[in-house]
Parts: structure tokens; sequence; C-alpha cells
């Protein structure tokens, strides 16, 4: 049974996202979080059997915090290589503002063994990035597609690239480069050529 989340819940992960980043995973105790959150420590297991469980709900915030703001800065758009390039930016801004937390991420789902979560999480803006395909591929802005395949594919290798530049820390090129050869390898795959 999935528990509702409360303002409680919400005061747990954003503290536990906050002493995790501070003290690292090791160092971070369940007495830490609860204080910090400003609930009592029994709070704390109505929402998480142990500090490890945190990992998949502090995934889906950082997820849910990113495709928001894309949501929203796409909002009203209808140009397939407009809304690639705010899906693109805003993946570098949240990778390079929540580096630590999605190390933290990584790590602990691959500690807790939990792909399901993983691609759980995922679903939502897998299904929304297939319908903004479809819809490209309708009005004849990118070739025709599997859109399914295609939609977790180019979500990957954006994130992928994000991730080598801020926490690989890929050197020789400054993000805006790096976005912007992003960008040019999907028109070269995606466009229609003339």
């Amino acid at each position: 049974m999935e528990k509702v989340k409360s303002d409680k819940y919400e005061r747990i992960l954003q503290a536990a996202i906050e002493v995790i980043s501070e003290k690292g995973m090791e160092k971070a105790s369940i007495s830490d979080i609860v204080k910090r959150a400003e609930v009592a420590q029994g709070t704390f297991y109505l929402y998480f059997r142990s500090k490890n469980a945190l990992i998949p709900a502090i995934a889906e915030n950082l997820l849910a915090y990113s495709f928001g703001k894309i949501q929203k800065k796409t909002q009203g758009k209808s140009d397939f290589w407009d809304i690639l390039r705010v899906m693109i930016d805003e993946t570098f801004e949240t990778t390079n503002r929540y580096k630590d937390v999605i190390v933290l991420c990584y790590s602990g789902l691959a500690f807790e063994n939990s792909m399901e979560t993983w691609e759980a999480i995922y679903t939502p803006y897998y299904q929304w990035f297939r319908e903004i395909l479809t819809k490209a591929v309708e009005a004849e802005q990118i070739l025709p597609v599997n859109v399914k395949w295609h939609a977790v594919m180019v979500i990957n290798l954006m994130e992928n690239e994000a991730e080598r530049f801020y926490i690989a820390k890929e050197t020789g090129s400054t993000p805006e480069k790096t976005k912007l050869e992003l960008f040019q390898f999907f028109k070269r795959s995606l466009g229609i050529r003339s």
C-alpha cells in the first residue's frame, strides 16, 4: 500500500536530501534527518523502512523537479526542436545543481537493486516525451521513429552527457559547447532531410 505523501513526508525527504548532501550517506543518520525535518523518529518509519529506502524517493523527487521545470518551460511550444533545447538545458542545469544527489541516487538504487523502481520513476517522463515525438513525426518535424524506444534513448543520452560533463568532469569543453553538440547530434539523427 502506497503512503499518501503528506507535509511530514515532504519535510523528511527535503531534510534527507540536505543532510545526505552535507554529510554523505554513511555519516548521515536518521536522527539527523528527523531533527532537520522537525518530526519524531517514529514518523520517519511511517514512510521509510530504512535510510536506504530514502533513495528511490529522493530520485523520484529530483526527477519530478526537473520534469516539472521542463513541462512548464515547454508549455504552449509546438516546435520539437524548441522543446528539445529546453530539455537539454534543464537536464544540464539540474545535473549541475544536484550532481551529488544524483550520484547518491545511482549508488543507492544499485545498492537496493531496484531497476524496476528506477523505470517506474521515469515512466511519466518517458510517456510525455513519447507524445512529443509522436506529434513531431505527425508534423513532419522529425523522421518517423519508434517513439517508445526513442523517448527512452533521447532522455538517457541527454542525462548521460550532462553527467559526463558535471560528474565525470569531462574536460576540453564548456556546457554550452557540449549542449550544442548534443543538440546537433539529435538534429542530424532525427531531422527531416530536404
